[in-house]
């Protein structure tokens, strides 16, 4: 029977090549490792360079900018990156400040193109420094059709210190507290009129006098015054009874020359027949003119002439005699009237 045969025995060399393998996985991996650790670095630092550069873009860092140079005495307050304002909006940047020769401090404020066209010759700037907060500084523009601002100008700024005025408020607050105590201390002329006014007030409320009393000053005047109120009263009463006699009279006077049967009806009929007979009067001279033109017409008919002359003779005195009787009784109805009446004939 024969035995199963041996298996080989391992060789040296095999034994050696498993840990070459092991250790050239092991750096395959830290080469993989340390490129994926490059490569987060790369990624890492060009974020870093891109947000840089995305900031400095926002900035303006990369705008084209227009300098202008604003001179003032005292720029505290004032920090390089603030921004300038116009209406509300920034359109400049605070780049430096130095002080120049003259003592005198200048703010360099770089103002990008695009917003240039809001800054004009004739333009105003302003730095206010408030209780609370930082300084501001800001641009006012009246006249936009003015020239433009051009490149470093140099203009002067306005001040405007809230917290430099306190000393001049309480100077003034002191001196209004002053002045109260002035006024309301017991010798000021406010105390005498109160005591005036008071005294007033006493009188007022007394039982002497009253009103008449405090405004006299004493019970003397103050009688007389009376007295005198008393009078008017009782002329006021007097005049409104003459008053009423005088329209009672008025009345009766209307009646009597204005009413139906007064002065002025009848005399208004008197003068209607006085002008129907002067009527009459006037056709008898007019009948007498043409009997004289008829007379010297044929003065040889003597005695037929003379005949007419005395029957025209008659008329005229017939018309005459009632003329007289119509003045006479106008006359006698007519008070006003002169006491003498003429008719001269034509």
């Amino acid at each position: 029977m024969m035995s199963p045969p041996e298996p080989p025995l391992p060789q040296p060399h095999a034994e050696a090549s498993a840990p070459s393998a092991a250790s050239a996985a092991e750096r395959r991996a830290e080469r993989r490792l340390e490129m994926r650790a490059a490569l987060l670095l790369i990624l890492m630092a060009l974020l870093l360079l891109g947000a840089g550069a995305y900031l400095m873009w926002a900035r303006g860092a990369f705008e084209a900018t227009q300098r202008l140079v604003l001179l003032t005495d005292d720029a505290e307050g004032v920090v390089v990156g603030m921004d300038m304002t116009f209406a509300g909006f920034p359109i400049g940047r605070v780049r430096r400040t130095e002080l120049g020769g003259d003592g005198r401090v200048r703010i360099l404020v770089d103002v990008p193109l695009k917003d240039a066209h809001w800054l004009r010759q004739s333009s105003v700037y302003t730095l206010e420094r408030g209780l609370v907060g930082a300084a501001r500084l800001r641009a006012f523009t009246g006249v936009l059709d003015d020239d433009p601002l051009p490149p470093d100008a140099e203009r002067e700024v306005l001040r405007g210190d809230v917290s430099a005025e306190i000393p001049k408020m309480v100077a003034d607050a002191r001196d209004v507290l002053q002045n109260i105590n002035r006024i309301t201390s017991g010798e000021s002329d406010l105390s005498a009129t109160l005591k005036e006014v008071q005294t007033f007030a006493a009188r007022l409320n007394s039982a002497k006098g009253g009103m008449v009393g405090a405004l006299t000053g004493n019970d003397a005047d103050a009688r007389r015054v009376s007295e005198l109120l008393a009078h008017a009263t009782q002329l006021i009463k007097r005049l409104d009874t003459l008053t009423a006699r005088v329209d009672t009279t008025v009345q009766r006077a209307d009646r009597q020359v204005l009413g139906p049967d007064g002065l002025v009806g009848n005399a208004q009929g008197a003068v209607k027949e006085m002008h129907a007979l002067l009527t009459d009067t006037r056709q008898s001279l007019v009948r007498v003119d043409a009997v004289l033109k008829d007379a010297q017409a044929i003065s040889g008919n003597a005695r037929a002439a003379s005949a007419n002359l005395d029957t025209l003779r008659a008329d005229v005195e017939a018309s005459l005699s009632k003329i007289d009787a119509l003045i006479t009784e106008l006359n006698r109805k007519w008070p006003f009237a002169p006491k003498e009446k003429q008719v001269q004939l034509p």
